[in-house]
């Protein structure tokens, strides 16, 4: 079962990683794409935006603020422009050549794409009715098949798949580079489903009705055309969606914030409205719970912004708030019972007990349908000084809790009955990453994933009635480990506070400063870095004799949602300074040195790296900056950027533009300072974050005549790219480029 937090977040947070899957590279070949909206998009970028007629344009601010400075490069923010798309094609061009031709790249590249295409990775399980589903991709199969095994056959050493559904041939079919983003399923059985079609990695997807039962498309069911969407069932015959519904019906941020009920049989044109949000939200969804005593709850939000919302419920006398606090969200229905993860402290109205931010609480659904303003929560889980909640999933009658204690993975059965709560811990190895991977509507059967930097990952099939666990298989190691050693160590921030870091190094490193190190953080949105298996950060760096660490700096969540809030907005220094203390700690205890140490970072990490890049350009030789954000006074209108303004402020606040002036890379960045040469990776029809930051960013150090790497490809979205062999070769690009830097003379 999947928690119903925002649509933003879910798809933010799994692609973190960037170990991801794309399409091939086409950014130096010219064409977008070969699919008809491809085509179309290159027609609309064959001439220049009107941006590009002043090389200086001032940029209007809003009301009452001043304009913000001139941006000769605003040219650069018109996406599939020609002469934009003419300067990526000549920087890939540049970049590839210096990084293919380098000694390392050819085994780097052919050592990542076995990696990824391994026949040995494995399968995790989806759960649906009787059926074990798999999404799987390797050489044969580049965007993937979906495919399923009974459980019985699933269990064994050998299961029995069967194809489902083959997006390489329902691509070929559509003339359209379908990358699969997952389905939404009918409760009871999940037989019907939504299946989420994406045209090149992008957010906005298509999505058709499917019937896992026959295997194949619902002939006249439900589809819905290319849009960011949320679509969920009501019952088998309605869906609820929000989506692109025509001019004016989408936020600011990209997302929609309409959502109507649409009748089986019936003409999309007459779905009816059945909730409305304001186009200054970040998004509006709508959705249904169950559960197994067959208790049902249709909900509504108001994504007011990331962080914060408002839940109303449907009742048989219309829409009632449902008075729960706006930084929380709502896990599921359990035996009669919504459970509430709160974010801030709560004291309910007419309450006296004041309920622990980071808890998770329980509601009878009884007290909730009788007065939703007047609530009476219990504590299911509450956070210590050292444990902290991180995930919560629910079979047919039990609720499965992850935490981390001192970041270490923990993992909890809860089972509900008359008198409250009852707990079981299920055995979980040091320094691994605890995940529930699959869970079942239908049953309490549940599958769990342990693996670590050097511990390869584990499949676990669990039972929670039973409180059993028993070990199912591990992937075979992808690289020697046997020489290697994890640690725990911690470094102190520049305002004393401590902040704990793995570091994995060979067992007989020597203390002498001259250790290839790669330091990676996040570091926002309280999303925690933990201890993860990765076969080409083996194979290429650790087996080698190089240095990882992973920082788990302030703005994640691996202390709970205090250490999130400690790096908002104008307090985002701190995270900047976390990280820089770090990297300190590594050169004071010799482990490295600025010379031999490198940075690595995605996303709102790629924002981390480029700021200390140009916070601190002496302290590392090397910056990895991937599908960043960068300039920080225009973000909010890129893309879907304009979401992100309770975790970053807004330029309309004066107070929030003067920081983000102040630390916004792509406006500190000066003539005549040594940086270090970056490598910087984004993708075109990233419509999320966006290329316009990457590109800007690489256009004013080419402008300072400064040297950096860029790779951009096309299709892949807000990640690594679409497919193995992409993922494979961004990879190979990353550890190369950090071998040349950092082993060198």
């Amino acid at each position: 079962m999947l928690k119903h937090s925002s649509l933003f977040l879910a798809t933010f947070a799994a692609t973190l990683s960037l170990a991801i899957f794309a399409l091939p590279r086409r950014a130096t070949a010219g064409p977008l794409g070969s699919g008809p909206q491809d085509a179309a998009s290159q027609a609309a970028g064959s001439q220049d935006s009107g941006q590009t007629s002043s090389p200086t344009q001032s940029v209007p601010a809003d009301a009452g603020m001043p304009p913000l400075p001139a941006d000769k490069y605003l040219w650069m923010e018109d996406q599939h422009g020609a002469r934009a798309l003419a300067w990526v094609r000549a920087q890939d061009a540049r970049s590839l050549k210096i990084l293919e031709s380098d000694p390392h790249y050819a085994a780097f590249y052919a050592q990542a794409l076995r990696i990824a295409q391994s026949p040995s990775r494995l399968s995790i399980p989806e759960q649906h009715g009787e059926q074990i589903y798999n999404l799987w991709r390797d050489a044969g199969h580049v965007n993937g098949i979906y495919r399923k095994a009974s459980l019985v056959s699933y269990l064994s050493n050998h299961p029995d798949w069967q194809t489902v559904i083959d997006y390489d041939a329902l691509g070929r079919q559509d003339k359209v580079n379908w990358v699969a983003h997952g389905l939404n399923c009918l409760y009871p059985g999940n037989r019907y489903c939504m299946v989420q079609l994406s045209s090149g990695g992008e957010d906005a997807d298509s999505q058709r009705e499917f019937d896992l039962k026959s295997g194949q498309f619902v002939s006249g069911g439900f589809a819905l055309s290319r849009s960011k969407q949320d679509v969920a069932w009501q019952d088998k015959d309605t869906l609820l969606v929000a989506r692109d519904w025509g001019p004016g019906t989408m936020t600011a941020s990209g997302y929609p914030f309409i959502v109507k009920q649409w009748r089986r049989g019936t003409p999309l044109s007459s779905a009816k409205e059945v909730f409305r949000g304001k186009p200054t939200d970040m998004s509006a969804r709508g959705y249904t719970l169950h559960d197994a005593r067959k208790h049902s709850l249709t909900l509504f939000t108001r994504q007011i912004t990331i962080f914060r919302i408002r839940t109303f419920l449907l009742t048989p006398t219309g829409l009632q708030e449902l008075n729960i606090p706006g930084k929380s969200q709502i896990d599921g229905l359990l035996d009669g019972r919504l459970l509430v993860e709160i974010n801030e402290d709560w004291t309910p109205a007419g309450q006296a007990q004041t309920f622990t931010r980071g808890s998770l609480l329980e509601l009878k659904l009884s007290d909730v349908l009788k007065d939703p303003a007047h609530l009476k929560p219990d504590v299911i889980f509450a956070p210590t000084a050292e444990e902290f909640l991180q995930s919560v999933d629910l079979t047919r009658s039990h609720l499965l809790i992850t935490t981390l204690k001192h970041v270490q993975g923990k993992a909890y059965i809860y089972s509900p009955s008359l008198l409250g709560w009852s707990q079981r811990e299920l055995p979980v190895p040091q320094n691994v990453s605890v995940k529930v991977v699959s869970t079942s509507d239908a049953d309490d059967n549940f599958f769990m994933e342990f693996n670590g930097f050097l511990t390869p990952p584990s499949l676990l099939f669990g039972d929670a009635a039973q409180g059993t666990l028993r070990y199912i298989r591990s992937q075979p190691a992808q690289f020697d480990a046997s020489q290697d050693v994890v640690e725990q160590y911690q470094a102190t921030s520049k305002d004393g506070t401590p902040i704990p870091y793995f570091i994995v190094h060979p067992r007989q490193m020597q203390l002498n400063g001259a250790n290839p190190t790669i330091l990676y953080a996040y570091g926002g949105f309280q999303i925690s870095m933990t201890p993860t298996y990765n076969g080409s950060l083996g194979k290429l760096w650790l087996q080698p004799g190089g240095v990882y660490v992973l920082a788990n700096i302030r703005g994640g969540g691996e202390f709970g949602p205090a250490w999130h809030e400690a790096g908002l907005k104008t307090h985002r220094q701190r995270i900047y300074d976390d990280f820089a203390a770090v990297g300190e700690d590594l050169i004071a205890r010799r482990i490295t040195s600025p010379r031999r140490l490198g940075i690595m970072g995605g996303s709102n990490g790629g924002l981390l790296m480029g700021v200390e890049m140009t916070q601190h350009p002496d302290l590392w030789h090397a910056v990895a900056i991937m599908v960043p954000l960068l300039d920080m006074l225009r973000y909010e209108k890129i893309d879907a950027g304009a979401s992100w303004v309770g975790e970053y402020g807004s330029v309309s606040n004066p107070a929030e533009r003067a920081f983000l002036a102040g630390i916004s890379p792509y406006n500190q960045l000066k003539p005549g300072v040594a940086y270090p040469e970056p490598f910087i990776f984004t993708s075109t029809k990233d419509d999320r974050v966006g290329p316009q930051h990457a590109r800007k960013f690489a256009a004013k150090m080419e402008e300072f005549h400064d040297p950096f790497l860029y790779d951009e490809i096309i299709e892949g979205g807000h990640a690594a790219g679409a497919n193995l062999k992409e993922q494979a070769q961004t990879w190979a690009l990353i550890y190369t480029y950090f071998t040349s830097m950092l082993e060198g003379k």
